[in-house]
């Protein structure tokens, strides 16, 4: 992303370009992307596309033509510049942007109308119907505009088509953050350090969740630490009027459900997460057991990364996804969209089964550092593709 977005501004400083996007998986946000795929809209496509080729990012040239190169960048990932002319942005946009299965069940629908659907516009005959906007094109289609996060065809077309479209949480609705891990534990700042970098962000409140004493390997805090760090947070509160610093712990949960600090702490704590960081090959039927265990202690708030899973690392621990959510639903907790870019986890499928069961989620960085409180619009993004709307999200 950090590279992409670099690019993108690089050529939408050209000249020659009126406006340029991102398509493919990284317009939809998806949770990996293969390569990258930028849309310039521009009616010199030659001079755009050799000044493109120029950019010190790029590695080698696989190929080039009038409207088109595919290059591969120093980050060993291929990208694809597609010049269109500003005349089909729209239509351009919304094929460019995918999946492949939305754009068949769009063309599909056009071609029912007795119309044809393409990069270049939405055409009956000859005449050109709608082409410049994809507003424009969802319109003349009889659809509301669908935001490119769930444009999957897994039920989006219907519901564009009925006016039944979800109002997806924005990126801009986060008021704050609810897992932050500091140099209290395995994190790299101090809480002060913390605090004053989300308050720039504009958060409203941080919730401090350093991890607890059975995870050695972090230095984990037990009983009394944590007393000491709840002091400590008082005293930096003092600091702070435009911030509030909540004090919580990312509390292990134990292989049979217990919790490794005990309860009388934990209830002078103002959010409690817990999360399962060992034993990840039990059975679904106990892994289940225990984590429901732990969500039905009064004092756990929120489970933080639900299923464990690290994407291309390692896979999510087996459990009942069905049950988990009933418990959450019944006990009130809250279940994390962990926005750090190794987890996303819940899922976005996971993500719209908890929202139509009516289970509340908090989306979190799991920051660790300073420099990760960028990654928020990654858990913004995953709740959006799961369906998520604002009152969904309890931050």
């Amino acid at each position: 992303m950090p590279t992409a977005e670099e690019i993108l501004e690089k050529i939408r400083a050209l000249p020659e370009v009126q406006s340029a996007e991102f398509g493919g998986s990284l317009r939809r946000m998806q949770e990996t992307v293969g390569d990258l795929d930028f849309i310039v809209f521009s009616d010199e496509p030659t001079k755009v596309i050799n000044k493109f080729l120029k950019f010190s990012e790029i590695k080698s040239i696989h190929s080039q033509g009038e409207h088109r190169a595919l290059v591969r960048l120093n980050i060993d990932t291929d990208a694809d510049m597609s010049v269109v002319s500003p005349e089909s942005l729209g239509s351009a946009l919304i094929a460019w942007a995918g999946n492949k299965q939305h754009n068949i069940a769009l063309r599909t629908l056009a071609e029912k109308k007795g119309w044809l659907l393409n990069d270049y516009g939405l055409w009956h005959d000859k005449k050109l119907l709608a082409s410049k906007t994809e507003e424009e094109v969802y319109k003349k289609l009889g659809m509301d505009w669908i935001p490119p996060e769930i444009r999957n065809n897994t039920g989006e077309i219907e519901a564009s088509l009925a006016n039944k479209l979800p109002q997806l949480v924005g990126y801009d609705d986060i008021r704050g953050d609810l897992q932050i891990q500091t140099n209290w534990t395995d994190g790299k700042n101090s809480i002060e350090e913390m605090a004053r970098a989300a308050m720039e962000l504009g958060h409203e409140y941080i919730l401090i969740t350093d991890h607890t004493k059975s995870l050695a390997m972090t230095g984990g805090s037990d009983e009394k630490r944590l007393i000491e760090q709840m002091t400590e947070i008082d005293k930096i509160q003092k600091k702070f009027s435009d911030i509030k610093i909540l004090k919580g712990a990312e509390v292990n949960i134990m292989p049979d459900g217990t919790l490794d600090i005990d309860d009388e702490t934990l209830a002078k704590l103002d959010v409690v997460g817990a999360a399962v960081h060992s034993r990840f090959n039990m059975s679904e039927k106990d892994m289940t057991e225990r984590i429901k265990r732990a969500m039905e202690n009064p004092n756990v708030d929120i489970i933080f990364h639900p299923t464990g899973r690290l994407i291309q690392r390692r896979e999510a621990y087996k459990v009942d996804i069905d049950e988990l959510f009933k418990t959450a639903k019944k006990t009130k907790t809250v279940l994390e969209i962990d926005a750090f870019p190794d987890r996303l986890d819940l899922k976005d499928e996971y993500i719209r089964k908890a929202v139509e069961m009516g289970v509340k989620l908090s989306i979190d960085t799991d920051a660790h550092a300073i420099e990760h409180f960028k990654f928020l619009r990654y858990g913004v993004a995953q709740a959006r593709r799961g369906w998520a709307e604002k009152t969904d999200i309890i931050n």
